[in-house]
Protein backbone atom coordinates (compact mmCIF):
# COMPACT_ATOMS: atom_id res chain seq x y z
CA UNK A 1 0.00 0.00 0.00
CA UNK A 2 1.31 3.75 -0.66
CA UNK A 3 1.53 5.89 1.42
CA UNK A 4 -0.72 8.17 -0.69
CA UNK A 5 -3.51 5.36 -0.23
CA UNK A 6 -2.70 4.95 3.46
CA UNK A 7 -3.48 8.98 4.44
CA UNK A 8 -6.87 8.43 1.88
CA UNK A 9 -8.04 5.70 3.94
CA UNK A 10 -7.29 8.19 6.99
CA UNK A 11 -9.33 10.67 5.86
CA UNK A 12 -12.06 8.57 4.30
CA UNK A 13 -12.59 7.23 8.03
CA UNK A 14 -12.25 10.51 10.08
CA UNK A 15 -15.18 11.28 7.60
CA UNK A 16 -17.19 9.28 9.16
CA UNK A 17 -15.95 9.44 12.92
CA UNK A 18 -17.18 13.29 12.21
CA UNK A 19 -20.50 12.34 11.47
CA UNK A 20 -20.83 10.18 14.55
CA UNK A 21 -20.10 13.22 16.58
CA UNK A 22 -22.63 15.23 14.88
CA UNK A 23 -25.15 12.64 15.28
CA UNK A 24 -24.43 13.14 18.66
CA UNK A 25 -25.81 16.71 19.05
CA UNK A 26 -27.01 18.06 15.69
CA UNK A 27 -30.97 17.06 16.43
CA UNK A 28 -30.73 18.76 20.01
CA UNK A 29 -31.33 22.43 18.54
CA UNK A 30 -34.09 20.75 16.07
CA UNK A 31 -36.54 19.23 19.40
CA UNK A 32 -38.85 22.45 19.57
CA UNK A 33 -39.82 22.29 15.93
CA UNK A 34 -40.09 18.34 16.34
CA UNK A 35 -41.93 18.57 19.12
CA UNK A 36 -44.87 21.21 17.41
CA UNK A 37 -44.89 18.35 14.52
CA UNK A 38 -45.42 15.33 16.09
CA UNK A 39 -46.25 16.38 19.60
CA UNK A 40 -44.07 13.50 21.02
CA UNK A 41 -44.18 13.38 25.37
CA UNK A 42 -41.60 14.71 27.07
CA UNK A 43 -40.28 11.07 27.79
CA UNK A 44 -40.16 10.05 23.86
CA UNK A 45 -38.51 13.31 23.29
CA UNK A 46 -35.93 12.31 25.34
CA UNK A 47 -35.51 8.64 23.81
CA UNK A 48 -35.28 10.35 20.77
CA UNK A 49 -32.51 11.95 21.62
CA UNK A 50 -30.81 9.68 23.62
CA UNK A 51 -31.47 6.70 21.82
CA UNK A 52 -28.03 6.85 19.69
CA UNK A 53 -25.87 6.79 22.59
CA UNK A 54 -27.72 3.97 23.83
CA UNK A 55 -27.17 1.92 21.19
CA UNK A 56 -23.83 2.72 20.43
CA UNK A 57 -22.30 2.59 23.71
CA UNK A 58 -24.10 -0.85 24.69
CA UNK A 59 -23.29 -2.39 21.10
CA UNK A 60 -19.68 -1.14 19.92
CA UNK A 61 -17.35 -3.68 22.25
CA UNK A 62 -19.30 -6.71 20.45
CA UNK A 63 -19.23 -4.43 17.13
CA UNK A 64 -15.47 -4.05 17.65
CA UNK A 65 -14.90 -7.93 18.12
CA UNK A 66 -16.79 -8.75 14.78
CA UNK A 67 -14.92 -6.44 13.11
CA UNK A 68 -11.82 -7.91 13.95
CA UNK A 69 -13.04 -11.54 12.50
CA UNK A 70 -15.15 -10.78 9.62
CA UNK A 71 -13.39 -8.06 8.14
CA UNK A 72 -12.90 -4.02 9.97
CA UNK A 73 -13.93 -2.87 6.37
CA UNK A 74 -16.69 -5.22 6.13
CA UNK A 75 -17.64 -3.73 9.49
CA UNK A 76 -17.34 -0.23 8.32
CA UNK A 77 -19.21 -0.01 5.34
CA UNK A 78 -22.09 -2.19 6.65
CA UNK A 79 -22.49 0.12 9.64
CA UNK A 80 -22.41 3.55 7.25
CA UNK A 81 -25.49 1.64 5.07
CA UNK A 82 -27.12 0.68 8.26
CA UNK A 83 -26.78 4.16 9.28
CA UNK A 84 -27.85 5.79 6.27
CA UNK A 85 -31.93 3.51 5.92
CA UNK A 86 -32.07 4.08 9.55
CA UNK A 87 -31.81 8.29 8.60
CA UNK A 88 -34.30 7.57 6.18
CA UNK A 89 -36.36 6.00 8.40
CA UNK A 90 -36.27 8.63 10.83
CA UNK A 91 -37.16 11.47 8.07
CA UNK A 92 -40.01 9.99 6.60
CA UNK A 93 -41.27 8.81 10.40
CA UNK A 94 -44.82 10.07 11.38
CA UNK A 95 -44.79 9.13 14.88
CA UNK A 96 -42.41 9.52 17.87
CA UNK A 97 -42.44 5.31 17.97
CA UNK A 98 -40.73 5.68 14.84
CA UNK A 99 -37.97 7.95 15.47
CA UNK A 100 -37.12 6.38 18.93
CA UNK A 101 -36.28 2.94 16.35
CA UNK A 102 -34.16 5.16 13.65
CA UNK A 103 -32.24 7.02 16.25
CA UNK A 104 -31.51 2.99 17.80
CA UNK A 105 -30.56 1.93 14.37
CA UNK A 106 -28.33 4.93 13.83
CA UNK A 107 -26.69 4.07 16.78
CA UNK A 108 -26.00 0.45 15.97
CA UNK A 109 -24.80 1.61 12.43
CA UNK A 110 -22.34 3.76 14.50
CA UNK A 111 -21.45 1.10 16.84
CA UNK A 112 -20.16 -1.01 13.66
CA UNK A 113 -18.28 1.59 12.03
CA UNK A 114 -16.74 3.70 15.08
CA UNK A 115 -14.29 0.88 16.00
CA UNK A 116 -12.92 0.28 12.52
CA UNK A 117 -12.04 3.87 11.87
CA UNK A 118 -9.22 3.85 14.76
CA UNK A 119 -8.33 0.17 13.87
CA UNK A 120 -7.90 0.82 10.23
CA UNK A 121 -5.50 3.49 11.24
CA UNK A 122 -2.99 1.96 13.22
CA UNK A 123 -3.39 -1.24 10.42
CA UNK A 124 -2.46 1.43 7.32
CA UNK A 125 0.14 3.31 9.21
CA UNK A 126 2.75 1.12 10.72
CA UNK A 127 5.38 3.71 11.09
CA UNK A 128 4.87 5.50 15.26
CA UNK A 129 5.25 8.58 13.59
CA UNK A 130 2.78 8.78 10.84
CA UNK A 131 0.30 6.24 13.05
CA UNK A 132 0.61 9.15 15.99
CA UNK A 133 -0.23 12.11 13.49
CA UNK A 134 -3.31 10.25 12.70
CA UNK A 135 -4.13 9.49 15.99
CA UNK A 136 -3.83 12.92 16.52
CA UNK A 137 -6.54 13.82 13.71
CA UNK A 138 -8.46 11.80 15.07
CA UNK A 139 -9.43 12.79 18.47
CA UNK A 140 -9.69 16.10 17.01
CA UNK A 141 -12.39 14.88 14.75
CA UNK A 142 -13.84 12.73 17.28
CA UNK A 143 -14.35 16.47 19.21
CA UNK A 144 -14.71 19.04 16.61
CA UNK A 145 -17.90 16.93 15.16
CA UNK A 146 -19.66 16.79 18.30
CA UNK A 147 -19.28 20.87 18.90
CA UNK A 148 -20.45 21.54 15.26
CA UNK A 149 -23.66 19.56 15.71
CA UNK A 150 -25.60 22.74 17.12
CA UNK A 151 -24.09 24.76 14.46
CA UNK A 152 -24.98 22.46 11.62
CA UNK A 153 -28.50 21.67 12.92
CA UNK A 154 -29.07 25.09 13.95
CA UNK A 155 -28.78 26.20 9.96
CA UNK A 156 -31.04 23.18 8.86
CA UNK A 157 -33.69 23.39 11.18
CA UNK A 158 -33.67 27.71 10.00
CA UNK A 159 -33.68 26.85 6.49
CA UNK A 160 -35.63 23.25 6.17
CA UNK A 161 -37.32 21.63 9.34
CA UNK A 162 -35.80 18.97 12.00
CA UNK A 163 -36.10 16.28 9.10
CA UNK A 164 -33.22 17.94 7.45
CA UNK A 165 -31.12 16.56 10.58
CA UNK A 166 -31.85 13.12 9.65
CA UNK A 167 -32.05 13.87 6.08
CA UNK A 168 -28.28 15.09 6.20
CA UNK A 169 -26.78 11.38 7.17
CA UNK A 170 -28.14 10.04 3.92
CA UNK A 171 -25.76 11.71 1.25
CA UNK A 172 -22.86 11.96 3.58
CA UNK A 173 -22.89 7.97 4.60
CA UNK A 174 -23.42 7.50 0.78
CA UNK A 175 -20.04 9.60 -0.36
CA UNK A 176 -18.09 8.01 2.43
CA UNK A 177 -18.94 4.37 1.71
CA UNK A 178 -18.52 4.90 -1.78
CA UNK A 179 -15.25 6.26 -0.97
CA UNK A 180 -14.58 3.54 1.07
CA UNK A 181 -14.44 0.60 -1.15
CA UNK A 182 -11.50 1.89 -3.11
CA UNK A 183 -9.26 3.53 -0.46
CA UNK A 184 -9.37 1.18 2.89
CA UNK A 185 -8.15 -2.27 2.63
CA UNK A 186 -9.86 -4.82 4.22
CA UNK A 187 -7.62 -6.28 7.25
CA UNK A 188 -8.91 -8.60 10.15
CA UNK A 189 -6.84 -11.00 12.93
CA UNK A 190 -4.32 -12.93 11.12
CA UNK A 191 -5.26 -15.73 13.10
CA UNK A 192 -9.28 -15.76 13.35
CA UNK A 193 -11.24 -17.10 16.04
CA UNK A 194 -15.13 -17.99 16.40
CA UNK A 195 -16.98 -15.31 18.56
CA UNK A 196 -17.62 -15.55 21.63
CA UNK A 197 -21.42 -15.18 21.32
CA UNK A 198 -22.15 -15.44 24.87
CA UNK A 199 -19.35 -12.85 25.93
CA UNK A 200 -20.97 -10.66 23.29
CA UNK A 201 -24.44 -10.89 24.76
CA UNK A 202 -22.92 -10.40 28.52
CA UNK A 203 -21.23 -7.43 26.96
CA UNK A 204 -24.04 -5.52 24.93
CA UNK A 205 -26.77 -6.01 27.72
CA UNK A 206 -24.32 -5.19 30.74
CA UNK A 207 -23.47 -1.96 28.46
CA UNK A 208 -27.10 -1.49 27.62
CA UNK A 209 -28.01 -1.67 31.28
CA UNK A 210 -25.08 0.84 32.23
CA UNK A 211 -26.15 3.72 29.94
CA UNK A 212 -29.50 3.40 30.10
CA UNK A 213 -29.53 3.73 34.05
CA UNK A 214 -27.18 6.86 33.44
CA UNK A 215 -29.45 8.27 30.85
CA UNK A 216 -32.65 7.61 33.03
CA UNK A 217 -31.23 8.49 36.71
CA UNK A 218 -31.69 12.31 36.10
CA UNK A 219 -35.28 12.17 35.65
CA UNK A 220 -36.43 9.22 37.42
CA UNK A 221 -33.80 10.33 40.62
CA UNK A 222 -30.34 8.12 41.45
CA UNK A 223 -32.18 6.41 44.39
CA UNK A 224 -35.07 5.36 42.39
CA UNK A 225 -35.55 1.59 42.00
CA UNK A 226 -35.31 1.32 37.98
CA UNK A 227 -32.24 3.14 38.47
CA UNK A 228 -31.16 1.08 41.26
CA UNK A 229 -32.17 -2.32 39.55
CA UNK A 230 -30.13 -1.09 35.79
CA UNK A 231 -27.03 -0.10 37.50
CA UNK A 232 -27.33 -3.38 39.54
CA UNK A 233 -28.14 -5.57 36.62
CA UNK A 234 -25.33 -3.88 34.75
CA UNK A 235 -22.45 -4.83 37.41
CA UNK A 236 -24.04 -8.32 37.27
CA UNK A 237 -23.78 -8.31 33.33
CA UNK A 238 -20.41 -6.93 33.50
CA UNK A 239 -18.81 -8.88 36.04
CA UNK A 240 -20.16 -11.95 34.27
CA UNK A 241 -18.84 -10.97 31.78
CA UNK A 242 -15.27 -10.69 33.12
CA UNK A 243 -15.77 -14.41 34.28
CA UNK A 244 -16.64 -15.58 30.85
CA UNK A 245 -13.52 -13.52 29.31
CA UNK A 246 -11.08 -15.36 32.02
CA UNK A 247 -12.48 -18.85 31.42
CA UNK A 248 -12.91 -18.63 27.47
CA UNK A 249 -10.45 -20.34 25.24
CA UNK A 250 -10.70 -17.36 22.95
CA UNK A 251 -12.26 -14.47 25.00
CA UNK A 252 -13.41 -11.06 22.84
CA UNK A 253 -12.02 -8.98 25.00
CA UNK A 254 -8.69 -10.51 27.05
CA UNK A 255 -8.48 -9.48 30.32
CA UNK A 256 -4.83 -9.61 30.74
CA UNK A 257 -5.22 -6.37 28.13
CA UNK A 258 -6.84 -4.42 30.87
CA UNK A 259 -4.21 -5.14 33.94
CA UNK A 260 -1.11 -4.06 31.78
CA UNK A 261 0.23 -0.68 32.47
CA UNK A 262 -1.04 2.04 30.68
CA UNK A 263 -3.40 0.78 29.01
CA UNK A 264 -6.26 0.72 32.61
CA UNK A 265 -5.07 4.37 33.57
CA UNK A 266 -4.84 5.89 29.86
CA UNK A 267 -8.35 4.09 29.23
CA UNK A 268 -9.49 5.20 32.71
CA UNK A 269 -8.19 9.12 32.18
CA UNK A 270 -9.79 9.14 28.41
CA UNK A 271 -13.34 8.04 30.14
CA UNK A 272 -12.87 10.80 32.55
CA UNK A 273 -11.68 13.59 30.23
CA UNK A 274 -15.23 12.42 28.70
CA UNK A 275 -16.82 13.23 31.30
CA UNK A 276 -15.31 16.40 32.03
CA UNK A 277 -15.23 17.87 28.92
CA UNK A 278 -18.90 16.48 27.09
CA UNK A 279 -20.43 17.87 31.11
CA UNK A 280 -19.01 21.01 30.28
CA UNK A 281 -20.00 21.62 26.87
CA UNK A 282 -23.59 20.87 28.11
CA UNK A 283 -23.65 23.23 30.83
CA UNK A 284 -21.94 25.91 29.00
CA UNK A 285 -24.91 25.30 25.92
CA UNK A 286 -27.65 25.30 28.98
CA UNK A 287 -26.17 28.79 30.12
CA UNK A 288 -25.75 30.62 26.98
CA UNK A 289 -29.33 30.14 26.01
CA UNK A 290 -31.36 29.95 29.35
CA UNK A 291 -29.23 32.66 30.82
CA UNK A 292 -28.13 34.42 28.07
CA UNK A 293 -31.06 34.25 26.05
CA UNK A 294 -29.45 33.19 23.22
CA UNK A 295 -30.80 31.12 20.10
CA UNK A 296 -29.21 27.68 19.65
CA UNK A 297 -27.49 28.79 16.38
CA UNK A 298 -26.21 31.77 18.04
CA UNK A 299 -24.98 29.23 21.42
CA UNK A 300 -23.77 26.60 19.11
CA UNK A 301 -21.42 29.40 16.94
CA UNK A 302 -19.91 30.29 20.82
CA UNK A 303 -18.74 27.11 21.06
CA UNK A 304 -16.62 26.48 17.32
CA UNK A 305 -13.65 28.47 19.20
CA UNK A 306 -13.23 24.81 21.64
CA UNK A 307 -12.73 22.95 18.15
CA UNK A 308 -9.62 24.92 17.53
CA UNK A 309 -8.30 24.33 21.09
CA UNK A 310 -9.09 20.96 20.31
CA UNK A 311 -7.17 21.11 16.94
CA UNK A 312 -4.10 22.61 18.42
CA UNK A 313 -3.75 20.66 21.32
CA UNK A 314 -4.18 17.44 19.06
CA UNK A 315 -0.56 18.70 16.86
CA UNK A 316 0.98 19.61 20.21
CA UNK A 317 0.47 16.71 22.26
CA UNK A 318 1.67 14.27 20.59
CA UNK A 319 5.70 16.33 19.96
CA UNK A 320 5.13 16.45 23.46
CA UNK A 321 4.92 13.00 24.47
CA UNK A 322 8.02 12.31 22.08
CA UNK A 323 9.94 14.74 24.00
CA UNK A 324 8.73 14.85 27.27
CA UNK A 325 7.12 11.41 27.95
CA UNK A 326 3.20 10.73 27.62
CA UNK A 327 2.61 11.76 31.19
CA UNK A 328 3.15 15.65 30.39
CA UNK A 329 0.74 15.89 27.71
CA UNK A 330 -1.75 14.50 29.45
CA UNK A 331 -1.54 15.43 32.92
CA UNK A 332 -0.87 19.27 31.72
CA UNK A 333 -3.83 18.48 29.69
CA UNK A 334 -6.25 17.81 32.76
CA UNK A 335 -4.73 20.38 34.52
CA UNK A 336 -5.63 23.13 31.54
CA UNK A 337 -9.10 21.44 32.01
CA UNK A 338 -9.16 21.99 35.58
CA UNK A 339 -8.18 25.71 35.10
CA UNK A 340 -11.01 25.64 32.66
CA UNK A 341 -13.54 24.30 35.36
CA UNK A 342 -12.13 27.34 37.49
CA UNK A 343 -13.04 29.57 34.79
CA UNK A 344 -16.54 28.42 34.37
CA UNK A 345 -17.19 28.39 37.99
CA UNK A 346 -16.96 32.22 37.74
CA UNK A 347 -19.73 32.62 35.26
CA UNK A 348 -22.12 35.46 36.13
CA UNK A 349 -25.42 35.82 34.44
CA UNK A 350 -24.24 39.03 32.90
CA UNK A 351 -20.67 37.61 31.75
CA UNK A 352 -20.01 38.40 27.92
CA UNK A 353 -18.14 36.51 25.75
CA UNK A 354 -14.53 36.48 26.89
CA UNK A 355 -14.77 34.48 29.98
CA UNK A 356 -17.02 32.31 28.11
CA UNK A 357 -14.26 31.72 25.14
CA UNK A 358 -11.36 31.78 27.48
CA UNK A 359 -12.53 29.14 29.56
CA UNK A 360 -12.96 26.74 25.69
CA UNK A 361 -9.45 28.41 24.57
CA UNK A 362 -8.31 26.68 28.27
CA UNK A 363 -10.34 23.49 27.97
CA UNK A 364 -10.22 22.96 24.76
CA UNK A 365 -6.53 23.15 24.35
CA UNK A 366 -6.25 20.48 27.22
CA UNK A 367 -8.55 18.14 25.92
CA UNK A 368 -6.24 18.42 22.62
CA UNK A 369 -3.34 17.59 24.10
CA UNK A 370 -4.15 14.61 25.92
CA UNK A 371 -6.71 12.55 24.28
CA UNK A 372 -3.97 11.23 20.92
CA UNK A 373 -1.49 10.72 23.36
CA UNK A 374 -3.40 8.34 25.88
CA UNK A 375 -5.35 6.66 22.64
CA UNK A 376 -2.26 5.89 21.28
CA UNK A 377 -0.83 4.38 24.90
CA UNK A 378 -4.14 2.43 24.87
CA UNK A 379 -3.60 1.22 20.91
CA UNK A 380 0.24 0.26 20.87
CA UNK A 381 -0.39 -1.94 23.83
CA UNK A 382 -3.27 -4.22 21.79
CA UNK A 383 -1.88 -6.89 19.73
CA UNK A 384 -2.85 -6.09 15.91
CA UNK A 385 -5.29 -8.85 15.96
CA UNK A 386 -7.51 -7.28 18.87
CA UNK A 387 -7.19 -3.93 17.07
CA UNK A 388 -10.98 -3.38 16.60
CA UNK A 389 -11.33 -4.54 20.34
CA UNK A 390 -9.06 -1.81 21.70
CA UNK A 391 -10.90 0.84 19.55
CA UNK A 392 -14.14 -0.22 20.62
CA UNK A 393 -12.61 -0.08 24.60
CA UNK A 394 -11.50 2.79 23.76
CA UNK A 395 -15.09 4.28 22.09
CA UNK A 396 -16.77 2.44 24.91
CA UNK A 397 -14.88 3.76 28.02
CA UNK A 398 -15.30 7.43 26.39
CA UNK A 399 -18.90 7.55 25.29
CA UNK A 400 -20.11 5.60 29.36
CA UNK A 401 -17.73 8.29 30.07
CA UNK A 402 -19.29 11.55 28.30
CA UNK A 403 -23.00 10.67 29.43
CA UNK A 404 -22.11 9.86 33.12
CA UNK A 405 -20.41 13.90 33.15
CA UNK A 406 -23.98 14.94 31.49
CA UNK A 407 -26.08 12.91 33.49
CA UNK A 408 -24.06 13.94 36.96
CA UNK A 409 -23.22 18.12 36.04
CA UNK A 410 -26.74 18.07 34.97
CA UNK A 411 -27.85 17.32 38.29
CA UNK A 412 -26.16 19.15 40.02
CA UNK A 413 -27.37 21.78 38.27
CA UNK A 414 -31.48 20.71 38.25
CA UNK A 415 -31.14 20.10 42.02
CA UNK A 416 -29.63 24.19 42.88
CA UNK A 417 -32.26 25.46 39.98
CA UNK A 418 -34.47 23.41 41.27
CA UNK A 419 -34.15 25.46 44.78
CA UNK A 420 -33.09 28.68 44.06
CA UNK A 421 -36.04 31.35 44.18
CA UNK A 422 -34.79 32.79 40.99
CA UNK A 423 -34.13 31.25 38.00
CA UNK A 424 -31.36 32.69 36.66
CA UNK A 425 -29.15 33.41 40.32
CA UNK A 426 -30.15 29.70 40.67
CA UNK A 427 -28.61 28.28 37.77
CA UNK A 428 -25.45 30.68 37.83
CA UNK A 429 -25.14 28.99 41.38
CA UNK A 430 -25.81 25.17 40.34
CA UNK A 431 -23.15 26.03 37.34
CA UNK A 432 -20.42 26.67 40.07
CA UNK A 433 -21.39 23.56 41.78
CA UNK A 434 -21.18 21.70 38.95
CA UNK A 435 -17.91 23.52 37.44
CA UNK A 436 -16.65 22.22 41.28
CA UNK A 437 -17.41 18.39 40.51
CA UNK A 438 -16.21 18.67 36.93
CA UNK A 439 -12.64 20.27 37.98
CA UNK A 440 -12.23 18.02 40.56
CA UNK A 441 -12.83 14.72 38.36
CA UNK A 442 -9.99 16.42 36.23
CA UNK A 443 -7.88 17.32 38.90
CA UNK A 444 -7.97 13.33 40.19
CA UNK A 445 -7.65 12.59 36.59
CA UNK A 446 -4.60 14.93 36.28
CA UNK A 447 -2.62 13.04 39.09
CA UNK A 448 -3.83 9.68 37.91
CA UNK A 449 -1.56 10.02 34.96
CA UNK A 450 1.03 11.64 36.42
CA UNK A 451 1.96 8.70 38.62
CA UNK A 452 0.31 5.71 36.27
CA UNK A 453 1.21 6.88 32.94
CA UNK A 454 5.04 6.53 31.46
CA UNK A 455 7.30 9.29 31.86
CA UNK A 456 9.10 8.81 28.28
CA UNK A 457 6.54 8.62 24.89
CA UNK A 458 4.23 6.00 24.07
CA UNK A 459 6.38 3.02 22.11
CA UNK A 460 4.84 0.61 19.72
CA UNK A 461 4.47 -2.22 22.48
CA UNK A 462 3.74 -4.88 19.76
CA UNK A 463 6.18 -7.38 19.44
CA UNK A 464 7.00 -8.63 15.97
CA UNK A 465 5.06 -11.94 16.95
CA UNK A 466 2.02 -9.54 17.24
CA UNK A 467 1.69 -8.30 13.92
CA UNK A 468 -0.45 -9.29 10.75
CA UNK A 469 2.05 -10.57 8.38
CA UNK A 470 2.56 -8.99 5.35
CA UNK A 471 0.38 -11.13 3.01
CA UNK A 472 -2.35 -9.32 5.50
CA UNK A 473 -0.93 -5.74 6.22
CA UNK A 474 0.84 -4.53 2.91
CA UNK A 475 3.55 -2.34 3.24
CA UNK A 476 3.25 1.52 3.17
CA UNK A 477 5.48 3.07 1.04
Amino acid sequence: MTRRRAWAAVAVVCAALFLIGLDFTVLNVAIPDLRADLGPTLAETQWIVDGYALALGGCVLAAGALGDRYGRRRAFVTGLAVCALASVLGCTGDSPAQLVAARCGMGVGAALFMPATLSTIVYVLPDPVDRRRAIGIWAAVAGVGALFGPVVGGWLVHHYDWRAAFWMNVPVAAVVLLAALPAVPESRAPHREPLDWPGALLSSTGLLALVWAVIEAPGRGWTSAQVLGAFGAAALLITGFAVRQIRCAAPMLPVGLLRRDPVWPATLVLALMSFAMFGAMFLLTLYLQQVRGLSAWSAGLRMVPLSLGLAIGAVLGPVLARRLGARVPVADGLLLITAGFVQLAGLGADSGDPPVLLFEAVSGLGAGLLAPVATELVMSAVPAGSAGVGSALNDATRQVGSTLGVAVLGSVLATAVAEGPDPRTAFVAGLADAAVVGGTVALLAAALAWYRLPGRGPADARSPADRPSLAVRPSVK
